[in-house]
């Protein structure tokens, strides 16, 4: 997975508490375990104004222009700021695939789900938790600020606004090593490769039956 340092871009302000997973990726778009290509139904019941499917061509569909994902000033959006529960509801892993394939980078809320907090570790997204009243100042500044920009830093594990103000937030040591390195649970696991051939080697010596073919 792409690793994660610092990170600068454009904050979208998602103002709705307890969003759940099936509105971030709705349920007919989890027939697919392909990991591509969710980005462009993330919020789909929000962003679009008529039902979406798995393979539609979404370039011609009707948008909701109303919703933050349709408004101009927040094209190019990566960090998303979101209100307390934010990843609720099922275990659905597509979720946080929809979020890091449309491109966001980090998400700020003042609490998470914690099953979806873990899989944005797993996904290369950084889940920053602040409190509620820092996410309201947070919340003031974006509406207030055409383009408004924060910079991440988990080296640091800072976030840092144009003026100069900074929050600092927690994430334990193993999912900073994580994230700052790329390793998901596969990557974590192959940091060990030498040693898995040569238990495999060593293996085959000793019981030669298992690479038998059967009839």
């Amino acid at each position: 997975m792409q690793a994660f340092t610092v990170h600068q871009g454009i904050v979208v302000p998602l103002n709705r508490e307890n969003v759940d997973t099936d509105a971030i990726i709705p349920k007919q778009f989890l027939k697919s375990i392909a990991r591509t290509g969710f980005g462009q139904n993330l919020f789909d019941e929000w962003r679009y104004l008529d039902h979406g499917e798995p393979g539609q061509d979404c370039r011609n569909r009707p948008i909701n222009p109303d919703f933050v994902l349709n408004q101009s000033r927040y094209q190019h959006g990566s960090i998303l700021l979101a209100k307390k529960n934010f990843g609720c509801g099922s275990s659905r892993e597509h979720a946080p695939w929809a979020l890091e394939q449309y491109g966001f980078r980090a998400i700020i809320a003042p609490s998470f789900a914690d099953i979806f907090m873990n899989n944005c570790f797993k996904n290369g997204i950084l889940p920053i938790v602040l409190s509620s009243l820092e996410v309201d100042h947070l919340f003031t500044e974006t509406l207030a600020f055409n383009g408004y920009q924060l910079t991440v830093d988990l080296a640091e594990q800072v976030v840092r606004s144009g003026d100069g103000r900074t929050y600092a937030f927690e994430v334990t040591p193993f999912r900073k090593y994580c994230l700052i390195n790329g390793f998901d649970d596969i990557g974590l696991t192959l940091r060990h490769s030498d040693k898995i051939k040569r238990f495999e080697a060593e293996r085959i010596l000793k019981m030669p039956w298992l690479e038998a073919k059967l009839p």
